[in-house]
């Protein structure tokens, strides 16, 4: 059985590559995508940029990035398909589900010390939907204010 994961895509094809050719790529991964019963989350195609070194006489490309759900099978076989097709210059796939999901558990850590504070100082533990944590209201300790550097 494999686990389906979250995984990003970022490819690179030559500048001299037409907006048709981007596009097909397009499709080819998506064809692969669906038959491996995969989803593709999200395509973003950042446009023509300049690399940061050359690449094979290029020295820009156009780059384009999708977050897509599947199994390591599938990213296997667009990793395959990628490495011979003549137009991309470099490819990346990365798991970011991993990162997403230490992302959220710090966010749920740093709300429950918020709401532990908050109880301290005799607040409810949730702000209200009007408060907002501004400078203004935040202690004089809290700012560094009163405290000398010494230099």
């Amino acid at each position: 059985m494999s686990q389906t994961r979250q995984y990003e895509l970022v490819y690179i094809v030559g500048a001299e590559t037409g907006e048709q050719e981007i596009a097909d790529l397009h499709t080819q991964v998506e064809q692969i995508v669906q038959r491996f019963n995969g989803t593709l989350d999200k395509t973003e195609n950042w446009g023509r940029r300049k690399l940061a070194y050359e690449i094979s006489h290029h020295r820009e490309g156009t780059y384009v990035v999708e977050t897509i759900s599947g199994s390591g099978e599938l990213m296997k076989e667009i990793d395959r398909r990628l490495r011979v097709t003549d137009t991309v210059i470099r490819h990346l796939i990365v798991r970011i589900d991993e990162d997403l999901r230490v992302a959220g558990r710090r966010r749920e850590d740093r709300r429950s010390s918020q709401a532990r504070r908050r109880v301290a100082r005799g607040l409810p533990p949730e702000p209200a939907a009007g408060e907002r944590r501004d400078h203004g209201d935040l202690e004089e300790e809290d700012r560094g204010e009163g405290v000398e550097v010494q230099r």
